[in-house]
């Protein structure tokens, strides 16, 4: 029943919940490091698999998932799972699996023909919402006003295609806006800064996003997003607003904890939505349409980094509220070692 535990110093921001939680509650664990050659060696002792991965590495997120997917195909548990993070920062496969289970998904259009593309752009109303599969806190995210807009992106969609990173200066403005939110955030605007004259190693080994287009309907009148995460029967949230003079709310830093501003039929929607795709853990976008609840996309980890400890506590499956603090990277921990107890 020994949980291996992928934890390197600095570079996951789970791990280090997972090996507190598993040494407070006597959980036998191991550290390992999912990135050396023998990794599954180092696990022949161990029943089930925690690794954190995230943004930023598109070849380490694909060797993550590969790995998870062997573990798991050996009969070991493993935390993601497969239904749990396929689609992880793949705006384009949300797209099919929200809409397979009847999710309340904004409507959301993907062309891999340029000429349906155009077809489309001709015949739509606007404004519509582009992004690319990839990307968080609003990164790789445009508001399309008309028409001639909508061509000009497709053009390059599928022609020379877009960076993974998008252009250096909407990340200059989005770190400024950030540092005069938080002055202890310069170090994020020296970097951007850096980025206008120096493309990283990290961002140049990768090709472009090309060969697709993927809109969806712009939806008025909403001044947040509701982020409800779902784990292990139980379910917390943030409330995110959006940026001034602006559309987007995820990333925004401008944030509300408070129960009252949630409504019982979003975190009733979570959970039912949690159910339809078998997920350990999932976190549902939220916006809303004359009232009703409409999914943006989905992810499978979170920011942490104490974003979400200032929540005033959770809900439980019946919708009964639990007020105060609560670890939900141990709830991760729990619903691993439920599914190792059921295969005893």
């Amino acid at each position: 029943m020994k949980i291996a535990i992928h934890n390197l110093p600095n570079k996951d921001r789970f791990s280090s919940y997972w090996v507190k939680y598993c040494e407070d509650n006597n959980i036998p664990y191991k550290i390992v490091n999912c990135f050396d050659s023998d990794i599954i060696s180092q696990i022949e002792d161990c029943s089930a698999l925690m690794f954190h991965f995230f943004l930023g590495a598109q070849d380490k997120m694909l060797f993550a998932r590969q790995l998870l997917y062997s573990v798991e195909n050996s009969g070991k548990k493993v935390f993601p799972n497969f239904r749990t993070m396929w689609h992880y920062d793949d705006k384009v496969g949300q797209k099919y699996l929200l809409e397979s289970i009847n999710a309340p998904l904004v409507p959301t259009y993907a062309f891999f023909q340029k000429e349906k593309a155009l077809q489309w752009a001709e015949s739509t109303s606007y404004p519509k919402v582009f992004k690319l599969r990839n990307g968080a806190s609003s990164s790789n995210v445009k508001l399309v006003k008309d028409k001639d807009k909508a061509v000009s992106l497709i053009d390059k969609a599928f022609g020379t295609g877009f960076s993974h990173k998008g252009s250096p200066w909407p990340h200059l403005k989005e770190r400024i806006r950030k540092y005069k939110l938080d002055n202890s955030k310069l170090g994020g605007v020296k970097a951007a800064i850096k980025r206008i004259f120096y493309v990283p190693p990290s961002e140049r080994k990768y090709g472009t996003e090309k060969g697709y287009a993927y809109f969806q309907d712009f939806i008025p009148e909403n001044g947040f997003d509701i982020r409800v995460i779902v784990i292990d029967q139980k379910a917390f949230g943030i409330k995110r607003m959006v940026r001034e003079k602006d559309f987007r709310a995820s990333g925004s830093g401008m944030i509300k904890y408070e129960k009252e501003n949630f409504d019982p039929e979003t975190i009733g929607l979570a959970f039912e939505l949690a159910d339809r795709l078998q997920s350990q853990s999932v976190a549902f976008d939220f916006i809303y349409f004359n009232g009703t609840p409409l999914v943006v996309e989905i992810s499978y980890c979170f920011t942490s980094l104490g974003v979400y400890e200032k929540c005033e506590g959770f809900w439980d499956r019946e919708l009964n509220w639990h007020v105060g603090s609560f670890n939900p990277y141990g709830w991760m921990v729990d619903t691993l070692l439920k599914e190792m107890n059921q295969e005893r």
